[in-house]
């Protein structure tokens, strides 16, 4: 770290991180009494806006909290469901099919929304209805990011299946690179890579608005892509402790959108998986949020019903149950 980035991050340290944690932090019991307690996050764009978090774990009486970031979000669920972990982070869905199995887990606050960009340096490519006939590279087949796709390209008359080629083939920074170098036409890509993209390759222009053309098509506000998860049990028996960490959260995410390239120095300092430079350029793009699940839950439905429309069995079949959101 060179000078100038050092003298930065310890004025942060000292004028806007410690005071904002100290805020909500509780007063600890003797050392030793605590019982431990890890919030499982998720290596990449989705740990940016908790990195308030990583830097200092929210303090609670009678618990040691740590975070910790996995390389997949299958393994948080993992966690989840063998009861190892009682907070973590998921995408709505696999939550939602978690809880469809009968383990007892709840959102209690969506933390990340729609941060999709449709990418082409295709002069012929203006809007959605010019896709007809090309291929679109998709990271994630199955997941949020095509089933949102999927409903916007029915809303302007294209079959997904028949009037253009979705390809499956990359994952999010390979299809970064991809379109960089020029062998990937055209991409839809989430934060920060749809930035990094642009970064590399100037002549990239953004194909309308994805997070608008969702809400065309009927959805609810924005799409939730991120929540918090705590197990059921966990929670109402240690309400203060979720409470904390949902405004130790609520905090981060403030203070992230505000104060981008100071987050980007500490998305360096505990590698969450994407260079600190990118994430910062990203962050104004990238819809950090905190949304109670109950606020949450109309968006979250909007969402889920795509998800019943093209795959019922990958949310457990059904809407989730009232219990499904913390309340």
């Amino acid at each position: 770290m060179d000078k100038l980035r050092r003298f930065r991050y310890i004025r942060l340290m000292k004028s806007i991180i410690l005071p904002i944690l100290m805020s909500f932090a509780a007063a600890l019991p003797a050392q030793g009494q605590n019982t431990p307690l890890t919030i499982y996050g998720i290596r990449g764009p989705s740990a940016v806006g908790m990195i308030l978090l990583f830097e200092n774990p929210p303090r609670v009486r009678g618990f040691d909290l740590k975070l910790e970031a996995l390389a997949q979000a299958d393994l948080v669920a993992a966690k989840l469901i063998s009861g190892e972990a009682k907070v973590g982070v998921l995408p709505p869905n696999v939550a939602a099919k978690i809880a469809a199995s009968g383990r007892d887990i709840q959102i209690a606050a969506v933390i990340g929304t729609g941060m999709l960009s449709l990418l082409s340096a295709d002069p012929s490519v203006q809007r959605i209805e010019d896709l007809r006939g090309k291929t679109v590279e998709v990271a994630g087949q199955g997941a949020t990011p095509d089933y949102v796709f999927r409903r916007i390209l029915l809303a302007h008359g294209l079959d997904p299946d028949r009037d253009l080629r979705l390809s499956y083939s990359l994952a999010y920074p390979e299809i970064a690179q991809s379109r960089i170098a020029g062998r990937v036409g055209i991409a839809l890509l989430p934060e920060p890579f749809a930035t990094q993209a642009q970064a590399g390759r100037p002549d990239l222009r953004r194909v309308g608005d994805v997070q608008d053309e969702w809400i065309k098509t009927g959805g609810e506000a924005n799409y939730p892509m991120t929540a918090l998860v705590v197990d059921g049990e966990f929670a109402r028996n240690n309400r203060l402790v979720v409470q904390t960490i949902l405004e130790a959260l609520r905090l981060s995410t403030q203070w992230v959108s505000s104060h981008p390239a100071e987050a980007g120095l500490l998305v360096d300092k505990h590698d969450l998986g994407i260079a600190g430079r990118v994430a910062a350029a990203a962050i104004p793009r990238s819809n950090y949020v905190f949304i109670r699940a109950a606020e949450a839950r109309p968006a979250l439905e909007s969402l889920f019903r795509a998800f019943l429309e093209y795959a019922p069995q990958s949310i457990g079949g059904s809407l989730p149950a009232d219990r499904f959101y913390y309340r």
